[in-house]
């Protein structure tokens, strides 16, 4: 069991409900455990009585009494900005962490850290898996990438012969990656599949992916799949998003292509004088690669899923839009 601590609301976590605050920080407390907390007052907001549907701010600070909860949920809370600066690397991915067994592990990488080195990047996760260099002097390696500002599910494979048949797994397609994200409008067709060739050119602000035609050189085929899941007026669209093919910035490239570009996207989402951005909602990328599917190592078949980053928790209870509602493919 820890002391007291008190903990600093987020920007990410401004208007969060006190109890989902509480789900993201410390999941291992069950609701009826936080309501005896509450009523007894040891559990405060800024000094002061709450209850479990009060909304937090940013700088607030949330008194957390001593919880006797499982030590691993204590450190299973979302890494923010701080975090990334000055928390170790091995405590960071341990705190990313979603499985673990003796070929593979899956994080669920916050947005905001990219997976590769490059310019002007001092952390990176191939960087931080230096960490957990096995005592064989085996350091995990990566089988697949997310975008920097992309959230979510990343496998990466703890030995040489994991990393050979994971990585021909995701060459084969065989595996199955499913993104949700928010986007602007409503797509007309409910779920409906896009296919174009995509093509990467230099631009002022770097290195972006546009429509090209088919024939057009370096260019590539790029299939990807979406279904609505819920919607917010006709103003915003929640879509459930699977890449079958894996080209860089595809999904993002692929919303803008049909009409409705993803929320808070600083690459591809143009701001519009007539359409006014929601209130309350933060102008970060709102994708986050939800579940993976694949083949593992030893046999079978591995089904992870991530939790979603703090500023999309954020927008999603800003919306009302239900996460029990979407269907969730069963873990392992």
């Amino acid at each position: 069991m820890a002391g007291i601590e008190h903990i600093q609301v987020e920007p990410d976590e401004a208007g969060m409900r006190l109890d989902r605050w509480f789900k993201v920080h410390f999941p291992g407390l069950g609701f009826g455990q936080l309501q005896k907390l509450l009523r007894s007052g040891q559990v405060r907001v800024d000094g002061g009585r709450v209850k479990t549907d009060a909304r937090v701010q940013p700088g607030q600070i949330v008194r957390v009494p001593p919880l006797d909860v499982d030590a691993k949920a204590l450190k299973s809370g979302p890494i923010a900005g701080n975090d990334l600066k000055h928390g170790g690397d091995a405590e960071l991915l341990a705190r990313m962490l979603l499985h673990e067994d003796d070929k593979v592990y899956v994080l669920n990488k916050p947005a905001g850290l990219a997976v590769q080195g490059g310019s002007g990047l001092t952390r990176h996760i191939d960087k931080m898996l230096e960490a957990w260099t096995s005592k064989k002097g085996e350091k995990p390696r990566l089988v697949h990438r997310l975008d920097r500002d992309t959230s979510g599910v990343l496998v990466v494979a703890r030995t040489r012969g994991a990393a050979q048949k994971l990585t021909a797994a995701f060459r084969e397609r065989d595996t199955k990656k499913t993104y949700w994200s928010l986007v602007k409008g409503v797509p007309r067709k409910h779920e409906d599949k896009i296919s174009t060739w995509l093509v990467k050119e230099a631009t002022a602000d770097g290195d972006r992916m546009r429509i090209a035609k088919h024939g057009e050189e370096g260019a590539d085929h790029a299939i990807s799949y979406y279904r609505v899941l819920e919607t917010a007026a006709q103003s915003l669209a929640w879509l459930e998003m699977e890449p079958y093919t894996g080209r860089t910035h595809q999904l993002r490239v692929h919303a803008l292509h049909m009409g409705h570009p993803i929320i808070g996207d600083p690459k591809y989402f143009d701001d519009d004088p007539n359409w006014d951005f929601p209130g309350g909602v933060q102008k970060r990328l709102h994708l986050h690669a939800r579940h993976i599917d694949i083949p593992h190592p030893s046999g079978g078949r591995l089904r992870v899923t991530a939790p979603l980053p703090p500023h999309m928790v954020q927008t999603w209870n800003l919306l009302g839009f239900d996460m029990e509602s979407a269907g969730e493919p069963d873990d392992e």
